[in-house]
């Protein structure tokens, strides 16, 4: 019974010292740190040895690191492993995986207050700008109208300048036409005096060639 007894009890110290073992490949410098005869260096030391030559195969591979002989692998040898995972290992990684959540909290919510920041700022430069193109728009709106009035000025005029214009040349045309008219009649009255005058100066002509004829007979 007593022999049982003693089975048990080193079945469940051997079974305690498993759950406590480090897995060298895997532990973090802080879980490295936390073993006997082993410091920050060391840690380290364990760290850059694996990421250069690969994970360990046995424990007596840790032999190999700078630092590390036979009297600290005696110290080691019962709290390290080269597989599976522990306790502490587990309790580290839960915290580690707290720690970055709440990191990765800390950046969103930062992230989310810039952003906040960034789109407040945009959100007032759009108003801004909008503001600017409506003030913009109002004043080309009365541009525009000023140009359209402007416009209707201007066609006023010229519809008063055609008109006047019109009313000029159709004076014009009417004292041209009179002007004709009246140099028409004075030519005609002209032509009619000098066929007049033509008529009297042959008639007197035919009366001196009479007369000259009949003294002719008288003095034959």
């Amino acid at each position: 019974m007593k022999k049982l007894l003693l089975v048990l009890t080193m079945w469940l110290v051997m079974i305690g010292a498993a759950f406590a073992q480090v897995n060298i490949n895997t532990a973090t410098k802080e879980q490295l740190d936390g073993l006997k005869g082993i410091g920050p260096a060391k840690a380290q030391a364990i760290i850059d040895y694996r990421t250069k030559n690969g994970p360990f195969k046995s424990v007596d591979d840790l032999e190999k690191v700078n630092g590390i002989g036979p009297a600290t692998m005696k110290d080691l040898r019962g709290s390290i492993t080269v597989s599976g995972a522990t306790k502490a290992a587990d309790k580290d990684a839960k915290a580690e995986k707290k720690a970055d959540a709440k990191k990765d909290d800390k950046a969103d919510k930062a992230d989310a207050k810039k952003d906040a920041k960034s789109d407040k700022a945009d959100a007032k430069k759009d108003a801004k700008d909008a503001k600017a193109d409506k003030a913009d728009a109002k004043k080309d709106g009365k541009a525009d109208k000023a140009d359209a009035k402007k416009d209707a000025k201007d066609a006023k005029a010229d519809k008063a300048d055609a008109k006047k214009d019109a009313k000029a040349d159709k004076a014009d045309a009417k004292k041209d036409a009179k002007a004709d008219k009246a140099d028409a009649k004075k030519d005609a009255k002209a032509d009619k005096a000098d066929k007049k005058a033509d008529v009297k100066d042959g008639k007197k002509d035919d009366a001196k060639d009479a007369k000259k004829d009949d003294a002719k007979a008288d003095k034959k």
